[in-house]
C-alpha cells in the first residue's frame, strides 16, 4: 500500500507532465488547495461548540471549534480557575440563572444518524467549591442527571438520528440555587447504518473500552472521532501486540479505528475464562444494554493452533467466535437485560488451543423517543417567533421533556402534547398579531401589558377551547371583533386600549392620548403660534427701535462702558429630547421620554379549564396552574466515564 506521501508524488509526476508543464508555481497552488481540500473534507461532518468561548479556533488535531454566540443569547460567559493541563474547550464554559432550560439549536441539514457528546468542567467558576447537579436534555427527551464534580471533567454521549434537520441539546435546573452550565457540545455524523436502531431510538453510552491500547484513541485515529478509553489489565491477564499494522474494518457497521484492534488482552492460562463485570457500570435493577465486541487475530495462526471460543451472559451462550487476521469480527448483544451481579466470560471452545482475546468494547443503554409537541404548535409558536424579536432565542422542544415547557407555554399531558396557554405579560411584544390559529387548543392567553398594535384579530373567537383572552394596556386599535363580544365563553379584557371600540361602531378616537383630533389640536396650535409669534416679535422690535431712537436723542455725547455679557450656547444651555423610551441626559438634567412598564408577575396562578371532552366545559372543572420549579430524578444514577478503567478478571473453567 502506498503512503499518502507517495500518493501525493505520483499525482504530481503524473499530472505535471499533461496538465502542467509550463506552470510549476500553478501546479504548487493546485496541490496546496488539493491538500486543504482535503484537511477541510476530513472534519466536514463535524460540529464543534466551546461554550463560553470568546473566539473561534482550530485544535491540534485540525478539529474547528466555535464559540456558543452564535448558538445562544442567553446565559453568562465563565472561565474556569485553573487551565492546567486542561483542554481548551474545557477551560470557559456557559451558565444559565434563568428559564426552565436552556437550548442550543443545531442545524444539520444533510444528516441523519448522529453522535452527540457533552462535557462539562466545573472547575470552581464560582469559587463556591459547590460543583451543580441539574438535568440534560436533548430534542424534548431527558437523556442524563448531570453530577458534576470539583477535580476534573464529565461527559455524555448519545447515538440517535436528528428529524428535520435539527437537534436541540439542552440543560435544566432542577435543584434551587444549582445552576446549568455547558463547557462544550460535540456533534459528529456517522453513517446510516451504524449503530442500527429505529429512528425514534436513542443509546446512551456507558462505557467505550479499549482493550490493550495505552492512550486514549479518538480523532484523527477514529474518523467519527468517539473516545476510546484504555482499560486496565489484571492478575492472570496479558497483553497481546499485532503483528501487521493493515487492519481491515470494512466489514463492521460501526467502522472501529485500527488503533484499537492491534491490540489485544488474554489470558495466561489457556484454560481460563476471560471476564467482565458490570458491578460499576449498571444499578442493582435490571436495565437493558446493547454491547458491540471486536475481536482481531494477532499474528497469522500456524496450522496446528486454534483460537476459537464463546460469548456466555448470564447463562446465555453464543456460536462459537474466531478472530480474523488484519479484519475485525463485530458481535453484539441487542437489548440484553442486565444488573450489578451480571457477568459476561468469554470461554473457549473444546478444540481450542489458544486462549480467548478482546480488542474492544461498547456499552450502551438505550430508550425510546418522544415524538415531540404537535407539529401545528411548533410551527405556529414559530411564527410568533419571527413576528416577536423577544421570543426568538426559546429554542427546544416548546412543551417536553414534561415539567420543561418553556416559561411562556402551557402545555397539556397527552403523548403528543398541545400547547394550551400562552403566559406573554409584560414580555415586551411590539407589533401586530400574526395569525398563530394553528394553536387550536389554546385554552388561556395573556398578552397584557405590552405594546401590540393593530386590530384584534378575528381567529382569536374562533379557537374552540379558549376561555380567556388578556388584552389589557397595549395598543390596540380598531373595533373588537364580534366573534369575541359574541362568544360568551370566553372572559376578555381589553381595558388600557383607548382606541378599540365596539364592534359595529364607527372608533371616535378623539379620546385617545394619540388619536388624531388630539393630532389636529395640536397642528391647530402650532399653526395659531406660528403666525401669532411672528407678529409679536415684530411688534416689539418696532416697539424698541422706537424707544431707542427718542434715548438716543436724549443721551449725552459721552461714551459710556458696560460690562461684556457673553450668552454661551456651549456648556450653559441645556437641550432635551427623548426617542422611543430612551433616557436622554444633559447637564444636571435628566429626561425620561415614556413611561417605564408595568411588568406582571410571570409566575401568577393562571385559572385555565380542562373540558372533558370537545365543546364540553362541565362545572367544576376549574383547576389552579402555578410554574414552579420541578425536581425531576433519574431512574437510576448517571455513571460517569472518561477516566475510569475497567478490571478484567480471571476465573479458572470449572470442570
Amino acid at each position: 500500500m502506498r503512503s499518502y506521501g507517495q500518493l501525493i508524488l505520483s499525482l504530481q509526476t503524473s499530472m505535471a507532465a499533461h496538465l502542467f508543464p509550463f506552470h510549476p508555481c500553478l501546479l504548487c497552488l493546485f496541490f496546496f488547495f488539493f491538500i486543504l481540500f482535503l484537511g477541510a473534507d476530513a472534519t466536514s461532518g463535524f460540529i464543534s461548540i466551546d461554550c463560553g468561548a470568546s473566539d473561534s479556533y482550530t485544535d491540534a488535531d485540525g478539529i474547528r471549534w466555535e464559540s456558543d454566540r452564535a448558538y445562544i443569547s442567553n446565559g453568562e460567559s465563565r472561565a474556569v480557575q485553573s487551565t492546567e493541563s486542561m483542554a481548551t474547550p474545557l477551560t470557559t464554559l456557559r451558565v444559565f440563572s434563568s428559564r426552565k432550560k436552556n437550548c442550543y439549536p443545531i442545524l444539520l441539514p444533510d444528516a441523519r444518524r448522529i453522535l452527540a457528546r457533552v462535557s462539562f468542567h466545573y472547575g470552581n467558576y464560582d469559587k463556591k467549591a459547590a460543583p451543580p447537579t441539574f438535568e440534560l436534555q436533548f430534542d424534548g427527551n431527558s437523556w442524563a442527571t448531570v453530577v458534576t464534580r470539583m477535580d476534573g471533567a464529565v461527559y455524555f454521549e448519545a447515538v440517535y438520528d436528528v428529524r428535520m434537520g435539527r437537534t436541540s441539546i439542552c440543560v435544566a435546573q432542577t435543584i434551587p440555587k444549582q445552576l446549568p452550565f455547558v463547557s462544550s457540545i460535540e456533534v459528529r455524523r456517522l453513517e446510516n447504518s451504524m449503530y442500527d436502531g429505529e429512528p425514534t431510538f436513542a443509546f446512551f453510552l456507558l462505557r467505550r473500552w479499549s482493550f490493550g491500547a495505552t492512550d486514549i484513541v479518538r480523532y484523527p485515529d477514529d474518523n467519527y472521532d468517539r473516545i476510546w478509553v484504555p482499560a486496565a489489565d489484571s492478575a492472570g491477564v496479558t497483553l497481546l501486540s499485532s503483528d501487521t499494522t493493515i487492519m481491515d474494518t470494512s466489514n463492521s457497521t460501526e467502522h472501529p479505528p485500527k488503533a484499537v484492534l492491534l491490540n489485544a488482552f488474554t489470558t495466561t492460562d489457556p484454560s481460563a475464562d476471560l471476564s467482565l463485570t458490570f458491578a460499576d457500570l449498571v444499578p442493582t435493577a435490571t436495565i437493558p444494554v446493547y454491547i458491540n465486541l471486536y475481536f482481531a487475530e494477532m499474528t497469522s495462526l500456524s496450522s496446528s493452533d486454534v483460537r476459537s471460543f464463546r460469548i456466555d451472559m448470564d447463562g446465555k451462550t453464543s456460536d462459537p467466535i474466531v478472530p480474523p487476521y488484519q479484519k475485525v469480527l463485530e458481535f453484539s448483544f441487542a437489548d440484553r437485560g442486565v444488573t450489578a451481579s451480571s457477568q459476561m466470560a468469554l470461554r473457549a471452545t473444546a478444540d481450542a488451543t489458544l486462549p480467548p482475546i478482546i480488542s474492544a468494547l461498547e456499552i450502551f443503554t438505550g430508550s425510546s423517543l418522544s415524538n415531540g409537541t404537535a407539529e401545528s404548535d411548533a410551527k405556529a409558536l414559530t411564527i410568533l417567533q419571527l413576528q416577536f424579536k423577544a421570543l426568538s432565542d426559546w429554542n427546544g422542544d416548546p412543551c417536553l421533556p414534561a415539567n420543561y415547557s418553556w416559561d411562556w407555554v402551557g402545555c397539556s399531558s397527552d403523548p403528543v402534547p398541545r400547547v394550551i396557554a400562552l403566559y406573554l405579560a409584560g414580555y415586551g411584544l411590539a407589533g401586530d398579531l400574526p395569525d398563530f390559529s394553528d394553536l387550536s387548543s389554546l385554552q388561556t392567553i395573556d398578552l397584557h401589558n405590552n405594546s401590540i398594535t393593530g386590530e384584534i384579530p378575528d381567529f382569536l373567537g374562533r379557537l374552540p377551547y379558549l376561555i380567556q383572552l388578556n388584552l389589557a394596556d397595549n395598543k390596540l386599535s380598531g373595533a373588537i371583533p364580534s366573534s369575541l363580544t359574541s362568544n360568551n365563553r370566553i372572559k376578555l379584557v381589553t381595558s388600557g386600549n383607548p382606541d378599540l371600540c365596539s364592534p359595529g361602531q364607527t372608533c371616535d378616537t378623539s379620546k385617545g392620548s394619540s388619536s388624531a383630533g388630539a393630532k389636529k389640536k395640536s397642528s391647530k396650535l402650532g399653526l395659531i403660534l406660528g403666525v401669532a409669534v411672528p407678529v409679536f416679535f415684530v411688534a416689539l422690535v418696532a416697539t424698541a427701535v422706537t424707544f431707542f431712537l427718542r434715548s438716543r436723542r436724549r443721551a449725552p455725547p459721552v461714551a459710556a462702558e458696560n460690562p461684556g455679557h457673553v450668552n454661551s450656547h456651549g456648556n450653559g444651555d441645556v437641550m432635551f429630547g427623548a426617542q422611543h423610551g430612551r433616557m436622554v441626559q444633559t447637564p444636571g438634567v435628566q429626561f425620561i421620554g415614556a413611561d417605564k412598564p408595568r411588568v406582571a408577575p410571570r409566575n401568577a396562578p393562571v385559572v385555565a379549564q380542562f373540558p372533558a371532552a370537545a365543546g364540553e366545559y362541565p362545572a367544576g372543572s376549574e383547576e389552579v396552574v402555578e410554574e414552579q420549579p420541578m425536581i425531576v430524578e433519574a431512574a437510576y444514577e448517571e455513571q460517569r466515564w472518561g477516566e475510569e478503567m475497567v478490571d478484567v478478571e480471571m476465573h479458572d473453567e470449572e470442570h
